[in-house]
C-alpha cells in the first residue's frame, strides 16, 4: 500500500514537472485589436482634417508590423512611407519619435539612413494598462509637431479603452 502511494506521488511529481516544462518557452503577448487600431487611425485623420491637413496614419503592432493604414484623399503617397518609418522609430525606442530624437540626437542621422526608420516628430507609442502594444505614426501636416498632435488626438480618442484594459 505504501509503495503504491509512493508510486502515485512520484507519478504526480513527474506529471507536475511535465506541465510546467511544457509551459516553458511559451510567451504571452498583449496585442491590440483591429478595431482599436482603426479607431486610433480614424481619430488621428479626423483631427488633422479639422486643422485642414490631409495625412496618412499608420498603426504598427508591438513588433513593427503594420496593422492599420489610412491615407486621406489628397495626402501624398510618400506620407505612407514616412508615417511608417516614424512609427518604427517609436517601436524601437518605445517613446514618441520626437522625444527619441531629442534624447538621442547623435543617433538620428545614422538611424535615418537605415531606410526603415525615421527619427522625426509625428509618432507616439500606444500603451494599454502600462504595456507597450504598438505605435501610431502620422505624416502630411506641415510639420512634425502637427503630425504628433494628430497622433496624440488619435490616442486620446481611445484613452479610456487603453487605460482600463485588463491583462
Amino acid at each position: 500500500m505504501r509503495q503504491a502511494m509512493l508510486k502515485g506521488l512520484c507519478l504526480l511529481g513527474v506529471l507536475a514537472g511535465i506541465g510546467s516544462a511544457s509551459a516553458e518557452g511559451v510567451v504571452q503577448a498583449r496585442l491590440m485589436s483591429l478595431e482599436l487600431s482603426r479607431d486610433i487611425a480614424q481619430a488621428a485623420v479626423e483631427a488633422c482634417r479639422e486643422d485642414g491637413y490631409q495625412v496618412s496614419v499608420v498603426i504598427l503592432d508591438r513588433s513593427g508590423v503594420p496593422q492599420m493604414v489610412m491615407r486621406d484623399v489628397f495626402a501624398p503617397p510618400s506620407t505612407l512611407d514616412i508615417a511608417t518609418r516614424k512609427a518604427r522609430a517609436t517601436v524601437l525606442s518605445r517613446t514618441a519619435s520626437g522625444e527619441f530624437r531629442e534624447n538621442r540626437p547623435e543617433l538620428a542621422p545614422a538611424l535615418n539612413n537605415l531606410g526603415d526608420l525615421l527619427v522625426l516628430r509625428g509618432a507616439m507609442p500606444i500603451t494599454a494598462a502600462g504595456q507597450f502594444i504598438g505605435a501610431v505614426g502620422v505624416s502630411g501636416a506641415p510639420g512634425g509637431d502637427l503630425d504628433e498632435a494628430c497622433a496624440r488626438n488619435g490616442l486620446e480618442a481611445v484613452q479610456d479603452r487603453l487605460s482600463f484594459a485588463e491583462f
